[in-house]
């Protein structure tokens, strides 16, 4: 059976597509998860986590681009963009501690995304948490 972990990781190659201009995949979000073992509550949550986030892309992308210290969105690689959105999701709309989304992020920043991305991430997030 897949951890919560590994449904975030999944959420997290879903938006990394869907970021890329792939919107079309939301059609296919079942599917991917099925092929991934995501099943059962892991799906459930996974589902919850992925259409939060595209339910409330405008949001989020605001406490992004109000809590950067220095240059814009754009900027942010792909991955480390997708890491942050299903934080901030989780920060803002879901009952979880704050201390566990963040070090989740962090965690999976170690492992998808480049070698300055646990750092940003977690500055990132600790500031939107304080703001």
């Amino acid at each position: 059976m897949a951890t919560r972990t590994q449904a975030r990781e999944s959420v997290i190659g879903l938006l990394y597509a869907y970021d890329l201009g792939n919107e079309g995949i939301v059609k296919f979000v079942d599917e991917i998860l099925e092929d991934k073992k995501i099943r059962n509550k892991q799906k459930e949550f996974a589902l919850k986590l992925f259409n939060g986030v595209i339910a409330n892309l405008e949001r989020i992308d605001e406490e992004i681009i109000t809590n950067l210290k220095q240059g814009t969105i754009s900027d942010i690689g792909s991955v480390e963009k997708s890491i942050l959105k299903l934080a901030i999701y989780e920060i803002l709309f879901e009952d979880l501690d704050r201390a566990i989304i963040i070090n989740e992020a962090i965690e999976l920043s170690k492992k998808l995304a480049s070698d300055g991305a646990p750092k940003f991430v977690n500055g990132l997030l600790d500031k939107i948490v304080k703001s």
